[in-house]
């Protein structure tokens, strides 16, 4: 292990586990809150046909990756309120087109498709020094606007109507989430892939309310948990020879099997049941 944090691009993985893992977890609590968990899967695809944009333009697919996700996901929730449907049912229409253009532009890149192939499945090891510094950035943004507006967020994520009726700017605060969000999900492309990255969103943000129903708890124990996920599904690739992000996605999905197991609500929602049932009866 000492060897291997010699490498360059080794000591890269380590940070990039580090800031991706606790941005994404950040936006996966905030995300998951808001009843909109799609959204990131929608973002994550849309971050895809970015890169590939910017591979067929010859630009640097990074920037062209978190500039569609943000665009896709500040045009969500807009376009919902404008056409009477939901925001899930724009969400699909959204993913589906942007995967298919997606794969439509990935086949007139010419040449071998190993890069664009990359960002489908992701890998750690492939994260530069210039990429790392970004998700640093990303994710001390993410800090200080938390820092700076905690009671502002929390009371959008839990009523964005009783918040604007309150005389807070629920829609610009939404919003924000929103394009923080799309800002996130482009700048960890690389790290998990355009396919996977759903459930790193996903998956340690859910296990921690598993395991707590405060915010205080709940978001610096799936920051903690998205990172031990990154460097344990690292470590696990090197030492088994297996891709990065299909790993990390699996260390995620254990640990929260894991959490469902011992979750004390998961027990104190099946005592509730049972003593409404018996009252019933």
């Amino acid at each position: 292990m000492l060897t291997l944090c010699q490498d360059e691009y080794f000591r890269n993985a380590l940070a990039a586990c580090v800031f991706g893992g606790g941005g994404i977890a950040i936006i996966g609590v905030f995300l998951t809150l808001m009843q909109i968990p799609f959204l990131g899967i929608c973002m994550a695809h849309a971050a895809f046909l970015g890169a590939i944009i910017g591979l067929l333009l010859g630009q640097a697919p990074f920037a062209w990756a978190m500039l569609a996700c943000a665009v896709a996901g500040l045009a969500v929730g807009p376009l919902a309120e404008k056409t009477e449907a939901s925001s899930n049912v724009v969400l699909s229409i959204i993913f589906s087109a942007t995967m298919g253009l997606s794969l439509i532009l990935m086949a007139l890149i010419p040449g071998p498709k190993t890069e664009a192939l990359n960002l489908m499945w992701g890998s750690l090891l492939t994260v530069s020094q210039q990429q790392v510094w970004i998700l640093g950035a990303v994710l001390l943004g993410l800090l200080v606007c938390l820092r700076a507006f905690y009671k502002e967020i929390v009371a959008v994520l839990f009523n964005r109507e009783l918040a604007a009726a309150s005389g807070l700017p629920a829609a610009l605060i939404y919003y924000s989430i929103i394009m923080l969000g799309g800002l996130t999900i482009g700048a960890t492309l690389d790290m998990i892939g355009g396919l996977l990255i759903f459930a790193l969103l996903v998956n340690p943000a859910n296990t921690a309310s598993l395991l707590s129903c405060r915010l205080a708890v709940i978001l610096p124990l799936a920051v903690a948990l998205s990172i031990s996920s990154c460097l344990i599904g690292l470590w696990a690739s090197y030492l088994w020879d297996i891709p990065t992000g299909g790993s990390v996605v699996l260390v995620s999905s254990g640990l929260y099997l894991v959490a469902f197991l011992i979750s004390p609500r998961r027990y104190q929602r099946q005592a509730l049941a049972h003593e409404t049932t018996s009252a019933i009866n």
